[in-house]
C-alpha cells in the first residue's frame, strides 16, 4: 500500500500538477487552465502527495448528476505503482457520495494502459470520436461508468 495521501488539489499544487501534465501529454493544459480549475466550483481535482510532493492528479467536472473526467496523470517516476488507481477511486467515491449517476471520459484509442485501468473499475465503451486527438492523430474512445 502506498504511504502517500489523496487530497483535494489547492492552488499551491499547481506548479507540480502542471509539471506532471507536461510530462504526460503531447498537448498539455496550460498552467492557467489549472489555476482556473482550482477556482471552478464544478471542477473536482484530487492529488496524490507523498513526502511533501505531488506525484499524480485526477480531475473531473461535476455537471448536474454526471461527472466528466478531464484528466488523470502520474509522474513518470511513479507510474505502475497504483497511484492512478487511487486517484480514480477518489473520483468514483466523490461521485457516489454526491449522487452522480455516472462518470464519463474520453481516452486515446491507443492508450492501452489507461483503457485497462478504466475497464478494471467497470467503465465500458459507449462510442468513438473519430480523429478526436492530434499530435499524434488518434480516435477517442468514449467510456462510461454507471453508478
Amino acid at each position: 500500500m502506498k504511504k502517500g495521501l489523496i487530497r483535494r488539489m489547492t492552488k499551491e499544487d499547481i506548479d507540480m500538477v502542471h509539471e506532471i501534465e507536461v510530462l504526460s501529454f503531447s498537448i498539455p493544459w496550460s498552467r492557467e487552465s489549472f489555476e482556473y480549475e482550482v477556482q471552478n466550483e464544478s471542477a473536482i481535482y484530487f492529488v496524490y502527495e507523498e513526502d511533501g510532493r505531488v506525484w499524480g492528479f485526477a480531475g473531473m467536472h461535476h455537471i448536474v448528476d454526471e461527472g466528466h473526467i478531464t484528466n488523470i496523470a502520474v509522474h513518470p517516476q511513479k507510474r505502475g505503482q497504483g497511484i492512478g488507481k487511487l486517484l480514480l477511486s477518489a473520483l468514483i467515491s466523490y461521485a457516489k457520495e454526491n449522487g452522480l449517476v455516472g462518470l464519463t471520459l474520453e481516452v486515446r484509442s491507443k492508450n492501452y494502459v489507461a483503457i485497462s485501468l478504466y475497464k478494471s473499475f467497470g467503465f465500458v465503451q459507449e462510442g468513438i470520436r473519430k480523429n478526436y486527438y492530434s499530435d499524434p492523430p488518434d480516435d477517442a474512445i468514449i467510456m462510461w461508468l454507471w453508478l
